[in-house]
Order: C-alpha cells, then structure tokens, then sequence
C-alpha cells in the first residue's frame, strides 16, 4: 500500500475522519506489562495502520451508512487522516452509527448485522491487530472462536475425544442473543483488566455506543457488541472469558467457539446440575440469559455442534448435520434450476464455486458415503436440468444419439411420458450423461476430498 496513505498536509475530499471485517490473524508481539499502556501510538502507527488497510481492503465489504466503498478509502485517507489520527489520539474521535442489515437463518427468523463504515471498519482493525497480542495468549485452551491458529475443526475434533472419553452426555448452552445482549459495564470493566490507556478504552466503548442506523434513523446501543465489525469478535472472547474460567475451575470437560458452548460430561444426571449451575453462573455474573428451548442436556449423537454430529462411543464419526445438508440441497437447487436460463456450463461453473467453500469446510467429516450420495445427486440435478432445457422429443433423441444411444434407447428415453425427475434417474440418461461426462465439464468431486 502507497505511503501516501500518511501525507503531511490536508486537502478538500468528503469527510472520512468518522468514519474489519473478520478477524485478523495479528502476529503475537513480545511479553507486554499485565496492564498494557500508550496503545493509541501503535494503534495509529504507519504499520499498523497499512497492515490494517490491506486487511479491510482484502475483506472488501459492503459500505456503512455513508455510502462509502472499500476503493474510495485509500483516496479519503490520503487527504483526512492526519485529521483523524489527531481526534483519535486526543479522544474526541466519533464513530458513525452502524448500518443495521437482517440475515435470515436458516431455521428462522433473523441475524442483525452492523455495518460500520470503511473507515470505522479500519480503526476497528488497526485496534483489533495490537489488542489480539494482548488478551489471546491468556485465553482458555478450550475457546476456539475468531482466534490466530484455531477453527471449528479443532473445535469439533477436541468435542469428539471427549466423547471417544466416555463423556457421552453434553450439556448444550445456547445462550440467548448474546451479541444484544453484552453489558457495556462489564465488558469494558474486562477489557480494562490488561489496558490502561484511558482514550483508547473510551474509543472502544465509543464503538459499543455508536448506534444503529434504520430506515434514515439513528437509534443509541445501551447494551451489546453488533456483529459485523472486526472488533467484535475479540470482545466476545473478552467478556465469555470468565465462563471459561469458571468451567475449568470446576474441572469441566468443554469447547467454546464464540457464543456456543458444549460441556462433556459421563451422565444424564451431572449434565443437568452442570446446566443449573453454569445458567446461574451466566445470570449472576455476566448478566446473561440461557435459552431455554434451544438448550439442552443429551446424548451427544442427539445434538449438532457447529453443522457437524458426533456420532458413535468409543469410536466414532463427525458426520454432517441434517440442518446443513438441506440447506445443502437448497442451495444446489436454485444454482441448477431451469429458470436461469443459462448454459450447461455456466451451472458448472456456479456450482463449483458454492462446493470449493461447501467442501472446505464439511470435507471434515468421517462419512463419505454420504458425500458420494450428494454427488450422484447433484449429477442427477444436472441430468434433469439437461433434459428440461432439451424440451423437445426430436431435440432429445439427436441429443441422446449424438451421445452414443442406440436408436432403441433413445426413441424411447425421447418419448417416455415420465417426469423429469423420474428420467433423470433412467438408463438412458445415465450411459448418455456418466459421471466421467460431469468431471470433463470441470465438476468438482466432494467425496475425493473427504478426510476420512
């Protein structure tokens, strides 16, 4: 990124000095003091902030409540930024509400995500990259959310050895709208315990207190972190920190990513005193509420952990949730319907970017029987797709003789009365279009890449 990014004087441009999005995997820096001071010079250091603009420029984004994009950032900041740096460090620096967007889930209802604006969005990551060296390395072993060298796979894969154990019971704590519902109080009274740079600590609970921007109107955030921001999930672990610290002072067996919790233990019955005391813990302490319907003490094989289910007692498998596999199904449904009105091709190409991300990630299972059942029928979507686009009896026998049928097996594939679906399943479908057909269009194979 351009030094110009620290000019030495001001020009005329649109206001960017109020103005992350994934965590940064910020390097550990050298043993700090157990209260870490003058934060705000390194935060605002050259550095830090080019690593930081590269990081939300990569992340891209969509833009705040200003309008502003991720490619008019490097511009603003070559004419706003000294100005910015000098409110930031004199703690008069104002963040702009968050622009307030609903994600639907995928059982319902909605995830509200704010937006900060680019420029909130690099202030957020240029603070995330100093604190994370701070506050990471005093994290328990067992929280594997949004921190440098841990992921959901290792998450899952520490849940199955304790299953493997015998602790075959899991205490499942669903903790009800946790990200609404932090308490500012208490989250900066944690954050406060390892930085002692007061305008630093004023400009984080500035960001908690910036507001949501909805329908033109700005309303004020007494509680909470929203999702959206870099910041965000470092102060999660922050403030679930002391949870961690009381499971493992009672000796629980546990993994946390973010704000789901499973506690492994040998019975029915210890699950449900484990449940009563740490939903007491979460009320008294943190000030949080336990879900009570999406919460639960069962076996482990009953219960899904980040879209994966432990299956089997000495030994056993990370299979895919059924939650994850229709939404699976889903997704592949509308990649390959008819009413896109594009090529054979095109689908292809569609459905490989969705399976390279879908893979890398549920390629972690342990059943490829299950992975080969999902390729057999994702080539049957494409089989049905091919034969609604053929339309035609004439269109469909020179295309099935083109790919080698008999006249017999054509004639009657191209007049059968049978449904779509039906013939995609047929013998002749199936020799004109094999899976050796699919994998020269370039189709990606998910049951190769299974790790089991």
């Amino acid at each position: 990124m351009s030094m110009a990014f620290f000019p030495e004087g001001e020009g005329e441009a649109r206001n960017c000095g109020r103005q992350g999005t994934e965590a940064s995997m910020a390097e550990r820096s050298p043993e700090r003091p157990a209260k870490a001071t003058g934060l705000m010079e390194v935060i605002t250091g050259p550095e830090n902030m080019k690593k930081a603009l590269k990081r939300v420029m990569a992340n891209a984004g969509a833009p705040g409540t200003d309008g502003m994009t991720t490619k008019e950032l490097p511009s603003c900041l070559n004419r706003n930024w000294p100005r910015a740096r000098e409110a930031l460090l004199s703690g008069t620096y104002r963040p702009e509400p968050v622009r307030r967007v609903e994600i639907p889930k995928p059982d319902g209802g909605h995830r509200y995500l704010g937006i900060p604006t680019v420029v909130d969005r690099l202030i957020q990551q240029a603070i995330l990259q100093v604190l994370t060296p701070v506050f990471d390395p005093h994290f328990s072993k067992a929280s594997y959310g949004f921190r440098p060298g841990r992921s959901a796979h290792q998450a899952i894969a520490k849940a199955q050895s304790y299953v493997e154990e015998g602790k075959r019971w899991v205490v499942d704590i669903d903790i009800e709208r946790f990200f609404d519902n932090v308490n500012h109080d208490a989250l900066m009274a944690r954050v406060a315990r390892k930085v002692d740079d007061k305008v630093l600590l004023k400009l984080i609970r500035a960001y908690l207190k910036a507001g949501v921007m909805e329908g033109g109107l700005a309303s004020p955030t007494e509680e909470g972190t929203p999702q959206g921001g870099p910041l965000s999930p470092l102060l999660s672990n922050i403030y679930l920190d002391d949870l961690d610290r009381e499971l493992e002072r009672r000796g629980h067996s546990f993994v946390r990513y973010a704000d789901d919790c499973n506690i492994y233990v040998a019975s029915e019955r210890a699950g449900m005193r484990v449940m009563e005391g740490i939903t007491d813990f979460l009320g008294k302490r943190l000030k949080l509420r336990v879900n009570g319907e999406k919460s639960a003490v069962a076996q482990a094989y009953e219960r899904d952990f980040l879209s994966f289910r432990i299956l089997g007692g000495k030994k056993t498998k990370r299979a895919i949730s059924r939650k994850a596999k229709e939404r699976f199904r889903r997704r592949v449904k509308e990649i390959t319907r008819r009413s896109r009105g594009v090529s054979l091709e095109r689908v292809v190409a569609d459905l490989n970017v969705y399976l390279r991300g879908w893979i890398g990630y549920f390629g972690f299972c342990q059943t490829p029987s299950v992975l080969q059942d999902l390729d057999k029928w994702i080539r049957r979507r494409l089989r049905c797709l091919i034969w609604k686009q053929w339309r035609r009896g004439r269109t469909r026998y020179a295309g099935l003789r083109g790919r080698g049928l008999s006249i017999s097996l054509a004639a009657f594939a191209a007049g059968s009365p049978f449904s779509h679906w039906r013939m995609s399943a047929s013998v002749g479908l199936n020799a004109a279009f094999p899976a050796s057909f699919f994998s020269v269009l370039g189709l990606i194979s998910m049951e190769a890449r299974c790790s089991a």
